[in-house]
């Protein structure tokens, strides 16, 4: 663990305070990358804003309790935390229904990076920010592992719906592989549920939604700042509904209709970007539209060969007698999961039908441990060649941000945390560190580690918090 030797007190209590929640900000062991956390941190927060920051909770308190617990009086609180609302720091929650209003502590992501570079012009540094992003993330990989490798990560990749239909095939594992080419490991056979099921679908998010609010990719306008952007349109982020409210109360968005949401949604599958929802079934808070060359998340999976995203319910596969070797969906793929490799069938004697004798050698080769299920591939192929398979299994999909939270939870050994705060008095303490021991012992531990019994664990919890 590095150490960043310039860190004042204040924000060391705010990193620590991060480690509580959902995502953290490890202190990584690269020079370069310790300096971009540092700058990062003193960009967005003063020492005095830092300590009020560690101080506040990770799940949603009123402005009374938060005053009792900084003894700060609620008028001259609620000014400082609308103050770091505005640059991301703190999510202030609004009831739809009595507009009662709660806070609580931001994380980096999906959180204050992102709104550090969605507006193009305010008081934050843009370029200095951009450049500490940058160290900090992909100078070292701590950042990359402590946001996405595990199994429940932030974020998961929609199919571009056009590429199937109600009946998509169940394909095998040969499918997408060049004839003779070994397996890749753990390559999926696909049968089983043939639907598309409703949390699969984009159009049924926005169908669902009530509210919605265009912004700028965070990804690229960092890009741009550092001069490697793309020439993909910026303003290509939409959230729905409650994290539509905030990112227009706090200025960080624009409002627009439904059908504007589905032309920009449209426009970026013309664009070959993959659309990534935040990881739940229920009630998406946002959908970005990303490319391979500046999109963190998938940056993550080429860098580091993290799963940084959960793949959708479909494989990419090929039909090799309509594939003319162009090589397009390789190069269209955004984490490099299809490669062109040799087709032994191109050379094939008098018996082989001459089109594809005289086709291709090449011909593409997908890896099922990478692919997405995006299908972008398919959308750039224009002999109809790709096509996309259901897997066999469907992607293991938290129903709500409760679980999403919890499950992150439990993973990192951050649950005692989540449910006991230590900070809400000595009771809340004394149990944290009550169930820190429990869960830190060894039996313990590899009982939560089965599938079977975490899941089980987890909906217990998550029924217990939604008082259920």
């Amino acid at each position: 663990m590095g150490h960043v030797a310039g860190l004042g007190p204040e924000y060391r209590k705010y990193l620590r305070r991060l480690e509580a929640g959902p995502v953290a900000l490890p202190e990584p062991a690269d020079s370069q990358a310790q300096r971009g956390l540092q700058e990062i941190l003193e960009i967005l927060l003063s020492p005095e804003e830092a300590a009020l920051a560690a101080r506040l909770p990770h799940r949603p308190k009123t402005l009374d309790a938060l005053a009792a617990r900084t003894g700060i009086p609620p008028k001259q609180l609620e000014e400082k935390l609308d103050r770091l609302a505005d640059r991301g720091i703190v999510l202030d929650l609004v009831s739809r229904r009595s507009g009662d209003k709660k806070y609580l502590l931001a994380p980096p992501v999906v959180g204050f990076f992102e709104f550090s570079m969605m507006r193009i012009r305010d008081s934050i540094p843009k370029k200095r920010m951009a450049e500490a992003l940058s160290s900090y993330m992909f100078g070292d990989p701590a950042f990359a592992r402590e946001v996405f490798e595990d199994v429940t990560p932030i974020g998961r990749a929609l199919v571009h719906e056009g590429a199937i239909d109600d009946g998509a095939p169940g394909g095998d594992a040969s499918a997408g592989r060049a004839p003779g080419a070994s397996a890749p490991t753990a390559a999926p056979a696909v049968d089983g549920y043939p639907e598309v099921l409703e949390w699969e679908r984009l159009s049924a998010a926005v169908e669902n939604a009530q509210r919605f609010s265009l912004t700028n990719c965070y990804c690229r306008h960092k890009a741009q700042h550092l001069g490697t952007a793309c020439d993909v349109p910026l303003e290509t982020c939409i959230s729905f509904d409650g994290s539509a409210d905030f990112l227009l109360r706090h200025d960080f968005a624009w409002e627009i209709e439904r059908a504007e949401a589905l032309e920009v949604f449209q426009m970026c599958r013309e664009q070959g970007l993959v659309q990534i929802a935040d990881n739940v079934q229920q009630r998406p808070g946002y959908v970005c539209n990303c490319c391979g060359c500046c999109c963190a998340q998938l940056q993550a999976v080429r860098r580091y060969d993290i799963p940084a995203v959960i793949p959708s319910g479909f494989f990419a596969g090929s039909e090799l007698s309509e594939c003319t070797g162009c090589s397009r969906c390789a190069r269209s793929c955004p984490v490099g999961a299809i490669s062109m490799v040799p087709d032994p069938g191109a050379s094939a004697g008098e018996g082989e039908a001459p089109a594809r004798r005289r086709r291709t050698s090449l011909v593409p080769q997908v890896d099922f441990s990478r692919c997405l299920g995006c299908a972008v591939c398919v959308g750039s192929c224009r002999q109809g060649a790709m096509n996309m398979h259901r897997r066999r299994e469907r992607p293991d999909v938290p129903v709500n941000k409760i679980e999403y939270v919890v499950r992150r939870a439990l993973e990192r050994g951050r649950l005692p945390d989540l449910l006991f705060d230590e900070a809400d008095g000595r009771g809340s303490l004394f149990m944290n560190r009550i169930l820190r021991a429990i869960t830190a012992l060894p039996a313990v531990d590899r009982v939560l580690a089965a599938d079977q019994v975490k899941s089980r664990f987890v909906r217990k919890i998550v029924e217990l918090g939604s008082g259920q």
